[in-house]
C-alpha cells in the first residue's frame, strides 16, 4: 500500500507542475500580448495631439496649474485603452514551442482584420482559447493597473521584459515568446 502512496503522491506533483507551468504560459502571454497592444495602440495616436491635465481651479493670482501633455501617454488615454485591451485578445491564438513545449500566444488577425497573410501553421484558434486568455488578461489589468499606467506613461525600451518579467514576475526570466508585430 505504501508504494501506491508514493505513486500517488509523485503523480499528483507531477500534475501540480504541469499545470503551475500552463497557468504561467497563460499569464505571460497575456501579459505579452497586452503590452502589444498598448504599445501598437499608443503609436497610432498623433504625437502632436494633447490633452490638458491639472487643476482647473483658478489661483490666487488669477492664474491655472493646467498644462498640455500628449495625449497618447496621459493617464486618461492608457485608463481607457486599459478597459477595452482585453477584447483583443480573441484575434490571438495558441502556438506550442517545438523545442520548449511550451505554449505562444501570437496574434492571428492581422491589424487591418485580414487573416490570410499570416502564416496559421501549428496555431490552435478557438474560443476557449479566447476566453482564457481574455481572463488571464483582464485579471493582470486589474491587478496592476497601477504599474501598467506608469510604464506606458512614458517611453520604455523592453517594456515586454521588464513588466512582465521583472516588474510583475508573471514570465519566467528565461522564457522568450514571439509574437508577430503586425
Amino acid at each position: 500500500m505504501k508504494g501506491w502512496d508514493w505513486l500517488a503522491l509523485l503523480l499528483g506533483a507531477l500534475l501540480g507542475t504541469a499545470w503551475a507551468r500552463r497557468s504561467q504560459d497563460l499569464h505571460c502571454g497575456a501579459c505579452r500580448a497586452l503590452v502589444d497592444e498598448l504599445e501598437w495602440e499608443i503609436a497610432q495616436v498623433d504625437p502632436k495631439k494633447t490633452i490638458q491635465m491639472g487643476s482647473f481651479r483658478i489661483n490666487p493670482d488669477g492664474s491655472q496649474s493646467v498644462v498640455e501633455v500628449p495625449y497618447a501617454r496621459s493617464e486618461a488615454h492608457l485608463t481607457e485603452l486599459l478597459e477595452e485591451v482585453c477584447d483583443r485578445m480573441k484575434e490571438y491564438g495558441e502556438q506550442i514551442d517545438p523545442s520548449t513545449h511550451r505554449k505562444n500566444y501570437v496574434r492571428v488577425v492581422g491589424r487591418s482584420g485580414e487573416s490570410s497573410e499570416l502564416d496559421l501553421q501549428g496555431i490552435r484558434i478557438d474560443s476557449d482559447i479566447s476566453g482564457t486568455l481574455k481572463f488571464a488578461c483582464e485579471s493582470i489589468v486589474e491587478e496592476y493597473e497601477d504599474e501598467l499606467i506608469e510604464f506606458f506613461s512614458r517611453e520604455a525600451d523592453n517594456v515586454k521584459d521588464k513588466l512582465c518579467s521583472k516588474r510583475t514576475d508573471l514570465c519566467d526570466h528565461a522564457l522568450h515568446i514571439s509574437h508577430d508585430e503586425l
